[in-house]
C-alpha cells in the first residue's frame, strides 16, 4: 500500500488557502495529502506572457505549471510578482513549497525558517516544515513540529490528520482515532481525516463504518482517486471483487498513470480469475515505475503459470535485483535456470535462497544437485557437510543429504523413502533419489523413481515442476 505521495499535491492545497485570503473564493479540495487528485491540464501562458502585476493570474499559472509537473516553470512565475507581494509570508511559503517539490530542499528550508523566525506561531510555515522533515525521514522532528502546531491551534486539521497517520504507522489505533476524530470535529468534510479515520475503522474490523466515511469522501471529491482506491481495497478484502474493480476502473479513468491503481486493479482481476487481463495491468505498472518491485511479483507468477517461461525468468531476475531479501525471486530464477540446464546459475540462485531460509533443506539439495551437474560431483561436499550439521539426525532429510555428501548408501535411502508415511516428504525425497541416480548415470533407476514421484501427484512442492518436466521430456507417463 502506497504511503508516499507526490509533493505537488501539498502545493495544490496551499494555493486555495492563499486565494482564500484574497477576493477569489477558494476551490474546495481535500486537505494535506491530495495524493491522487486529477489535475486537469490547462493550456497556460508562457512565463514571459504572464501579466507582471496580476497576482491571481500569476498564481493560477503557478498551479497550472504544477499540474504539468513543471517546477522550473512554476518557479519562474514568482519572478513576475510585484516585489511587495513576493515578500509576503504567504508567497514565500508557496515558493518554498515549490522549491521543496523541485528537490531544492535546502533553499526551501531557508525560506521557511526565515518565515518562522519572524513569526514563531505561523502554523502554515510550521506545517510545511513538518513535511520537509518527513520527506527526509526525520519522523521525530516531524511529530514534534506537528504537536507544536496543535498547541498553537488545536483545530489545525492538517496537523491533526498527520499526527493520526503517524499513530497508524506506530499501530497506535486508539491514538490515531482520537486525532482523526478531532480533525473531523473541526472540519467534517476534510478528505485526509475522512480517509484516515476510515483506515482505522478498517484495521479495527469495522468495515461498515469505514465504508460510510469512504462513501462520503468519494461523493465530496469525485476527481480524487484515493477515496476510490481505499474503498476498492476495503471491498477487495471483503471479497466484493466486482465492486472493487468498479472503483478501480473509475480511478484509472481519472489517473491512468498511477502505479498503485494499476497494481490494485491487477490484483482484483487475479481475484476474479481473469489473469490474462491482469497481466497487462502489472506490465503497465512496471512501465510507470520499473524500480518498484511488487508488480514483478505478480507478473512473474502469471507468466510462469501461463507458460511464458522466458518472460517469467526475466521478471524473477529483475525482482531478485530490486528486492534481494525476497527469496522467492531467487527460487524462481533457480527454477528457470535449471529448466534450461544452466546449472551454475541455478546453483547460485538456490544457494541464495537457502542462505535466506536455511531451515528449508530442499533448497540445499537443489543447490547440491545443480552443483553436481555443473562440475565435478564432489564439489558440493563441504557445503553439504555444513548443511548436515543443521538437520535433525536420523530424519529422512538427513539420510538423503548424507547420500549426496557420501555418494553411497542409496539402497538404505530407497528403503527409508519407501517406508515414509508423510506423502509430501516422500514425493520430495523420491525426486532427489531419482536425481542422484541420474547424476550417477543410472538412467533406469532414475526413471523408475521419477515416475514414482510423478504418480504421487504432489503438485504443491517445488520438486513437482522438475519431476513433471523430466517425465514429459523422457515420455515416462503411463500409456
Amino acid at each position: 500500500m502506497n504511503t508516499g505521495y507526490p509533493r505537488i499535491f501539498l502545493l495544490l492545497t496551499i494555493l486555495p488557502w492563499f486565494f482564500s485570503c484574497s477576493s477569489r473564493p477558494a476551490e474546495q479540495a481535500p486537505a494535506t495529502e491530495m495524493a491522487a487528485v486529477s489535475v486537469p491540464f490547462v493550456e497556460v501562458l508562457a512565463a514571459q506572457e504572464i501579466p507582471q502585476t496580476d497576482t491571481e493570474s500569476i498564481l493560477s499559472a503557478v498551479a497550472d505549471f504544477l499540474g504539468r509537473g513543471d517546477y522550473d516553470g512554476a518557479l519562474a512565475c514568482f519572478e513576475r510578482l510585484d516585489s511587495e507581494v513576493a515578500a509576503t509570508s504567504n508567497i514565500r511559503l508557496l515558493k518554498a513549497s515549490v522549491l521543496s517539490s523541485a528537490g531544492r530542499v535546502r533553499e526551501a528550508r531557508s525560506i521557511i525558517e526565515g518565515i518562522i523566525a519572524g513569526d514563531a506561531n505561523n502554523t502554515e510555515a510550521l506545517y510545511v516544515l513538518s513535511t520537509l522533515e518527513s520527506a527526509q525521514g526525520k519522523e521525530r522532528e516531524q511529530k514534534t513540529i506537528l504537536e507544536r502546531i496543535i498547541k498553537i491551534d488545536p483545530n489545525h486539521v492538517r496537523a491533526l490528520s498527520a499526527l493520526g497517520n503517524i499513530a497508524v504507522l506506530a499501530k497506535s489505533l486508539q491514538t490515531a482515532a482520537s486525532y482523526f476524530d478531532k480533525a473531523l470535529a473541526a472540519d467534517p468534510n476534510n478528505g485526509d481525516a475522512l480517509l484516515g479515520r476510515a483506515g482505522v475503522y478498517r484495521y479495527q474490523r469495522n468495515p461498515k463504518a469505514a465504508e460510510s466515511l469512504l462513501n462520503k469522501a468519494v461523493t465530496l471529491y469525485p476527481q480524487w482517486t484515493r477515496p476510490l482506491t481505499e474503498r476498492a481495497r476495503l471491498y477487495e478484502g471483503a471479497g466484493f471483487y466486482t465492486d472493487a474493480l468498479n472503483d478501480l476502473d473509475r480511478a484509472k479513468s481519472i489517473n491512468s498513470n498511477d502505479y498503485w491503481i494499476a497494481v490494485d486493479r491487477g490484483i482484483v482481476l487475479v481475484d476474479l480469475q481473469r489473469k490474462q487481463e491482469a497481466l497487462p495491468e502489472f506490465n503497465r505498472a512496471i512501465g510507470i515505475d520499473p524500480n518498484m518491485f511488487i508488480a514483478y511479483v505478480y507478473s512473474a507468477g502469471i507468466k510462469d503459470e501461463l507458460g511464458d517461461y522466458e518472460g517469467a525468468e526475466h521478471d524473477y531476475e529483475v525482482l531478485a535485483k530490486l528486492k534481494p531479501d525476497y527469496y522467492f525471486a531467487f527460487e524462481g530464477v533457480g527454477i528457470h535456470k535449471m529448466r534450461r540446464g544452466l546449472w551454475a546459475e541455478a546453483r547460485d540462485a538456490f544457494m541464495a535462497t537457502y542462505r535466506q531460509t536455511p531451515e528449508t533443506f530442499s533448497y540445499a539439495l537443489l543447490t547440491s544437485l545443480c552443483w553436481m551437474r555443473a562440475g565435478r560431483i564432489m564439489d558440493p561436499k563441504p557445503f553439504l557437510a555444513e548443511v548436515l550439521r543443521k538437520v535433525k539426525r536420523d530424519s529422512l532429510e538427513w539420510y538423503v543429504i548424507r547420500l549426496y555428501h557420501d555418494l553411497n548408501g542409496d539402497s538404505d535411502v530407497a528403503a527409508r523413502i519407501d517406508q515414509e508415511q508423510n506423502l509430501t516428504l516422500k514425493a520430495q525425497m523420491l525426486y532427489y533419489l531419482a536425481s542422484y541416480y541420474d547424476v550417477r548415470g543410472n538412467t533406469t533407476l532414475a526413471n523408475r523413481y521419477f515416475t514414482q514421484a510423478y504418480d504421487m501427484g504432489e503438485r504443491t512442492i517445488i520438486e513437482w515442476r522438475f519431476t513433471e518436466w523430466v517425465v514429459e521430456e523422457r515420455n515416462l507417463k503411463a500409456p
